[in-house]
């Protein structure tokens, strides 16, 4: 199996460091490449300059392949009724924390991979580029394979990894239901169609001609053994990393991994607008998982991400999105080169 990562993305170990916006930089993904995986760098909330700063960073670190992440979502319009009946509901946490709620409509931090983007990446002729929520538009999707970059995309349910392989992706992410942080999908919208990696992984591997690569809940070497027996040529793992010396996950969210709570997590979507697992805390619970009050992605965090500053100065995570996959135990504070050496059996 490790041959065909090798072959696939030029890795010596089958192990992807999952990008993770938010709780990470250059610095995690250069000690997963140095380490002989690969490591991500997540984009979807930089601007080009500051892609270009971190993919110099990163070259001046490892010759060894590196992989930058986009989102693709549709950016719809600025609903502005949407948010007037979002304020309403989080108008009692405002009046909570003493602060007014202001309304922003540029104020939304994620952005989709655009031609904009792709002039700023094309110099460098990135190696791997990996896709979230879908694929962007075909012409932008043929520029980029035209630098002989390989194009990797996740997919949550059969019907979607068919469609990605129709579109030619070079290899195809199964995002499990037990994954942290933003769900994958990009279909639909219903997540009772999300499945458990068990059942996903072998689906597609047995009606895709491409390579599958597991993730979701991997956290162990016996687990990367598991996700390849079920058909995957490798894994890609997120959540393990959340406490490495390298990662930039804030106090606040480390100290809620390495408590109970974080035995339980859910899909919610009243951080951004789109289903993601995090850490249950009070927000989640009061307004319910999936608030259908939400505005679309990425609208809902201009309004929660107020309530979060003003919480975290007090160390409240009330209004935090506490990223993380239902396998929390699996998380370390050790170097991610030592992880990611690890997860691939090299060392104990």
């Amino acid at each position: 199996m490790d041959h065909q990562m090798k072959s696939l993305l030029g890795i010596e170990l089958p192990i992807i460091q999952a990008p993770m916006a938010g709780v990470q930089g250059s610095a995690l993904a250069i000690a997963v490449s140095d380490a002989g995986g690969l490591g991500s760098l997540p984009c979807g909330m930089l601007t080009p300059e500051q892609v270009i700063d971190e993919i110099n960073t990163i070259k001046r670190a490892t010759a060894n392949p590196f992989n930058l992440n986009f989102f693709c979502h549709q950016v719809q319009a600025y609903d502005a009724q949407q948010h007037a009946s979002w304020q309403t509901q989080l108008a009692p946490y405002f009046n909570e924390l003493g602060v007014e709620c202001e309304s922003q409509p540029n104020g939304a931090s994620r952005v989709p991979f655009s031609h904009e983007m792709a002039d700023a990446v094309e110099a460098f002729n990135p190696p791997i580029i990996s896709f979230h929520f879908g694929l962007p538009e075909p012409i932008l999707l043929k520029r980029v394979k035209s630098w002989g970059t390989k194009v990797i995309s996740s997919a949550t349910t059969l019907k979607e990894g068919l469609w990605l392989e129709a579109q030619g992706v070079d290899a195809i992410i199964a995002q499990g239901f037990e994954a942290g942080g933003h769900r994958g999908m990009f279909l639909t919208r219903d997540v009772s169609t999300q499945m458990g990696l068990a059942a996903l992984v072998p689906q597609l591997a047995s009606q895709v001609q491409v390579p599958v690569i597991a993730a979701g809940g991997i956290g162990c070497h016996q687990g990367v053994k598991a996700a390849l027996t079920l058909g995957a040529v490798g894994v890609q793992v997120g959540t393990a990393y959340l406490l490495t010396n390298q990662a930039t996950t804030s106090p606040l969210h480390r100290a809620a991994i390495t408590t109970d709570a974080a035995m339980h997590t859910a899909i919610t979507n009243v951080f951004s607008g789109r289903p993601a697992r995090g850490i249950v805390n009070r927000v989640m619970r009061e307004l319910g998982y999936m608030s259908p009050h939400a505005p679309d992605f990425p609208y809902a965090a201009i309004e929660l991400t107020q309530l979060r500053q003003v919480a975290e100065k007090h160390y409240n995570s009330d209004f935090s999105p506490l990223w993380c996959g239902q396998n929390s135990q699996a998380c370390r504070a050790i170097c991610a080169s030592e992880l990611t050496l690890s997860l691939a059996g090299k060392i104990q």
